[in-house]
Parts: structure tokens; sequence; C-alpha cells
């Protein structure tokens, strides 16, 4: 429907946003000045205590200065009544006075025949309350009864009863009303072989549906029989009900979010009384279906962050699981979902009954953002115990974190689902908070005296001693390839103590957490400076340039090589020297020879300065102490022969 030029001027000039604003808020008289509409109140859009809502009369807008809302009066009555444009200007302009111009007669008649329903609504509701008052409905009263609902409670919350047979449609025909539309409002259905309309609820209690405006769009009802095909059953969709844009209990759960609290999503109707009645104001449901997208949306308009509070059981945890994904794709920077956990077999209806209030608060407190059960979802049950079970765990939540449209929250969620999988495939972590040290400064120059003492610490082992220091080092400064290389960091055998509590610092370093000040935290700073100080450690390119990821991933797979290859040396000498019992023969002579080959392959490196090598026999390079102690062993065996 377009409007006429002005109308809208003129609509707005009439109409006060301080009283449009103030059937919603409390405004702050000490910071407002009314002469000059200059008003002051907690924000009707989000939680808080402070008066940083504010409304500039004259002018005829509103600003937020803590969640940025804005707008005038119509798009105030828009965001707190939940209507949409036209509907807005229709509830402004019967409070101005003013008269609509002439509307498209078929959007007319549309709108009349909307009224028309809601009218044979409320008709409806009033006789199924007054049919809860009567003999066949004793035992309904004594369900509710038994359920907490005192008069009162059923009162407040409007529940009536439907009795058996045609009670509902002989009552609204016999006032006068068109049975077309008693079906249309949903609450009759015709058979298809022509026969008169029947009430679609009969011996249920019945809970009104209302809007956010408070207009009655449709009925909930329970089943009294057992036996009844199901339990509970909604109206069908109609032209003022369509179950997924609805929640039961919009309007009053959406005024107690905006006074502070928790706004939660419950199953069905009774978990939503229950809770109501347990203080727990800001209570909504859907409608006989899992939450949509559009409930989401209302949702995120509520608040920014519900609490799911869904049955302790596998259907309850199936609804969460469900949630979760329409939920994903949707989320934005401050909207999301928290979920409260029930205990095995029990709703919230069941929890506060047997616990109280306290224990559903408890688990309000608690409850767990989505990210966690998320991963609860992909993990629980299962074992990962081979590579192809913990990829398939990767791909399935890859595949889950890239239905999230916003980069910055597929960024985080992608980072926290790093660090749980980081607990599960290592369980070992630093225990408590170990010496604190003074921080590690950037290395110098490297001085002789450090040299000297590291040398003298390695023993006979120095070339090993040193390759250690280099791999736990560059880890040091590019701690994001930790993972990468951690099934050669755990089987690193470090024969220096030093070494070894570094690497269980590296081991148990969360993702995205300072290696750095953890090995300071824990081992205090001297132990950080002996490894950097390192000369052999200083002149390491992936050292000197911390953060080049592609470099330090060179270095190590070069380092852990060399290492590999010495110490596969030092077993082939051992065993030899096992073997040896005074004599020798060619063909241990022959694997001496091959294993110190395969050493000098490993240990050829152009980065390395050549200075400290000779060439050796097949014309590789080999270390000259390495070289020396072969030459050693090697002479020792030959000459140990008989007869020589």
């Amino acid at each position: 429907m377009s409007l006429p030029p002005g109308f809208l001027d003129e609509l707005r000039s009439r109409t006060s946003l301080t009283q449009v604003v103030g059937r919603k808020v409390m405004w702050d008289n000490r910071k407002s000045n009314q002469g000059k509409g200059d008003m002051w109140a907690p924000c009707p859009f989000h939680q808080e205590k402070t008066a940083s809502f504010h409304v500039d009369d004259r002018k005829g807008f509103y600003y937020c200065f803590g969640c940025h809302a804005k707008g005038d009066a119509i798009s105030f009555v828009r965001e707190t009544e939940n209507v949409d444009f036209m509907e807005a200007i229709e509830i402004l302009a019967r409070e101005a006075g003013m008269t609509l111009p002439a509307r498209d007669p078929q959007a007319a008649q549309k709108a009349d025949k909307r009224g028309e329903l809601a009218e044979i609504m409320e008709r409806a509701v009033k006789f199924f309350r007054l049919s809860l008052n009567q003999q066949a409905a004793g035992a309904a009263r004594e369900y509710l009864v038994q359920r907490g609902l005192d008069q009162a409670a059923q009162e407040r919350f409007e529940l009536g009863y439907a009795p058996e047979g045609n009670a509902l449609f002989a009552h609204l025909t016999g006032q006068g009303v068109d049975p077309q539309k008693i079906i249309d409002a949903g609450l009759a259905a015709r058979p298809d072989d022509g026969r008169a309309p029947y009430d679609r609820f009969r011996g249920r209690i019945i809970f009104p549906i209302r809007d956010p405006r408070g207009r009655c769009i449709s009925l909930g009802g329970r089943a009294m029989d057992p036996n009844a095909r199901a339990k509970y059953l909604n109206g069908p969709e109609t032209e003022l009900f369509d179950k997924g844009r609805s929640l039961y209990w919009h309007g009053p759960a959406r005024e107690a979010a905006g006074k502070g609290q928790t706004l939660i999503v419950a199953e069905g109707y009774m978990d939503v009384i229950a809770l109501v009645q347990a203080g727990f104001a800001a209570t909504v449901a859907p409608l006989g279906t899992a939450v949509t997208e559009d409930q989401l949306r209302l949702l995120w308009r509520i608040a920014d962050e519900p609490v799911i509070a869904l049955d302790g059981d596998k259907a309850g945890l199936r609804a969460a699981h469900r949630v979760i994904d329409i939920a994903l794709p949707l989320l934005e920077a401050g909207k999301s979902l928290r979920f409260a956990l029930m205990p095995e077999g029990k709703d919230p209806d069941d929890l506060i009954r047997a616990s109280g209030a306290g224990a559903m608060q408890t688990l309000l407190d608690q409850a767990l953002p989505m990210v966690h059960l998320l991963w609860r979802r992909e993990t629980e049950g299962q074992v990962f115990d081979s590579p192809e079970r913990r990829a398939a765990l990767d791909r399935s939540l890859r595949e889950r974190i890239k239905t999230i449209a916003d980069p910055s929250i597929r960024s985080h969620y992608g980072q926290a689902i790093k660090e749980m999988r980081w607990q599960l495939f290592n369980p070992r972590r630093p225990g408590g908070s170990g010496p604190k040290g003074r921080k590690w400064q950037p290395p110098g120059t490297p001085q002789a005296s450090t040299k000297s003492s590291v040398l003298a610490g390695a023993g006979d082992h120095v070339q090993e001693h040193i390759r250690e220091a280099v791999i736990l080092a560059t880890l040091v400064v590019t701690p994001e390839l930790i993972e990468e290389v951690e099934t050669q960091l755990e089987r690193m055998e470090c024969r220096d103590p030093d070494h070894a509590a570094i690497r269980t610092v590296l081991l148990g370093l969360p993702p995205g957490e300072d290696a750095q000040q953890a090995v300071a935290a824990h081992l205090g700073g001297e132990a950080l400076e002996n490894l950097m100080h390192s000369p052999h450690v200083a002149i390491c390119p992936a050292v000197r340039h911390p953060g080049d990821a592609e470099q330090a991933r060179l270095t190590l797979s070069e380092v852990f090589g060399k290492l590999i290859a010495l110490r596969g040396l030092d077993a082939e000498v051992a065993e030899a020297a096992e073997e040896m019992t005074g004599l020798a023969n060619e063909a241990l002579t022959w694997r001496l020879r091959e294993a110190a080959e395969a050493c000098n392959r490993a240990l050829r490196s152009q980065q390395e300065d050549r200075a400290a090598y000779d060439q050796g026999d097949n014309g590789m390079m080999i270390d000259r102490d390495e070289r020396s102690a072969f030459d050693a062993l090697l002479s020792k065996i030959t000459y140990s022969k008989p007869g020589r």
C-alpha cells in the first residue's frame, strides 16, 4: 500500500516520541529534561542498568549509546511490537487520531478478515476458560493442580478445557459466526466426505497462543486421554498463525528480558509455565516443531544470547543438535546461543518440582557455549585411535565451521575447535604454575662462556645436544609448528634434563599461547636464556627470523633428519661393540662403513660452516669430530684382528 505525500511527516509531527517510548521504559528523572524534550532511560533493546538510551522529542529521534540502536517512532514500534511497517503506521495513526488513506481493496479485505479471525479466537478462548470450571473438566482441573497450577496460575495463563464432541462449533455458530470462518481460524475442520465440520480440540487442556501484540492467533491442546494419537496438538497454519514464525509466551518474555532476565527457550507449554511460575519470566517455546530460522531471528531480537533448555533425553539432545545446525549459518558478532543440559530423563518442570528454582538457576549459570556442544556432539562416544578416525573428525568439524557466514566468527570457531582438539589428543598438560622467572630477552652476541658451558654439559654427545637445542629453540620462536612435529618431538630422547623439561612445556602448550613466556614461567628465565644464547642456536636462520614458518619448517625437517642419523650411527656402533669378542670380520667393518655413509648423507648441508668439515673417501662431507671418532673406532676394529 502506498501512502500519499506528506502523510508520514504529519504522523511524525502529531506523535510524541517520548509518549511512545515511555510505554516501554522508565525515565531517569535526574538525567532527563522533560521541558526540553531531552529524555534518558535504560535501553529497551539490550540489558543494562545505566541510562544510555536518549530520546530527542523535538527532533523525533532516539539513539542508544550502548547498542547503537536508533530511529524514529515508526521504527521503535516496529522493533518493540514486532510488527511490519504498515502495522506500525496503523498503531501510531490510531493513537494520533489520524485516518489512514484508502487502501488497496484486496489488502483491506485481507486485513478485515484477519481482524474477524482474531475476534473469533478471543471468543474461543473465553468459551474454553468457562468450560474448565464445568463438571466435565474435573480430571483436567485435578491434573493442573497436580502440576502445581492453582486458580491464580490458571487465570494468568488463560488455561481452558475443550469438551468432548463439537461443543465449540455449536457455541460459535449459535452466536451467528460463519461456519467457514470458524474453519479458517483453525478451530474446526471439515471432513473430506462432506459431513458437518467438527472441533479440532476435544478432551484437551487449552493453551492460548498470542502474538507479541497480545492477539490470540492459535491454540495448543494437551490430551487428557493417555491413548490419544497426539499428546500435544497445535492449531493449523492460518492467516493469523505461522508456527515457524511464532513463539509461545513471546510478549511477556520479551518484556521480562528487557528488564534483565535471561531469555530461556524451553520445549513446550508446561515447561514455559513451570519456569515462569518459578521466577524465570523470560521463557518462550517453539510451537510443535524444531526451532526455525525465523524463530531464531525473533529470539535474537529479544536477547543476544538465549539459553536453550531442552529435555535431558536423547530426543532433547537431538533437538539441540538441530538447533546448532540451523544457527551456525546465521551467527553474527554478539549473537549466539548457550545450552543448559537437563539431568537425564528430566525436563525443566521436573527439575524445578524436584529440586527447586535454585537448581534450574545453577544449570543456567553453567550453560555451555554453542561451540562446546558442537564439539561434544562430534566426539562423544567416539574413539580416535587411528589417523583415519582423527581425519574423519577433522573433516566433519571443518564442514560444520564452513557453514558460518561471518568470517570473524568462523575464525574464532576454528581456533576454539583447535584448542579442544589439542586437549583431546594431548592430555598431558603442565600441572600448575612453575617457578616464575624473568622474561627471556632476544639473544645478543653469543659469549664464549655460554658456548663452553653448553659443550661441557653435552659430554660425548655434542652434536646431538646442539641439534636438540636448535629444534627446541625453533619451536619456541615458531610454536605454531609444534602440532606438525608433535610425534617426532615426543620421540626425541633428550639426554639433557633442561632440554627434556623444555620439550615437556612445548608439548603441553595450548594453541595460541606464547611459548617463550610459558618456558620462562615454568622453568625460569635462566633455562630460556641458556637455550637461546647458545652460539649454534643464535646463528640458526629459523631463530634469527622468528615467525618465519617456512624457514622453521625446513630447519626442523633437516635437523630432525640429522639427529635420527646420528643416533642411528650410535646404535650401530653400540651393537658392533657388543658383538666384538676380540675378533672382527669384513662384514662388521662393512656395516660400520655403511652406517657412517648414511650418517654423512644426512649431515650434509650448505647452510653449515664448511670450515668445520672434511671430505670423506667417497667425496661426502663429514664433521671432523665425527670423522675422528669413527676412524679411531675403525682402527681399533682393524688392528684387533688375530695376527696384528
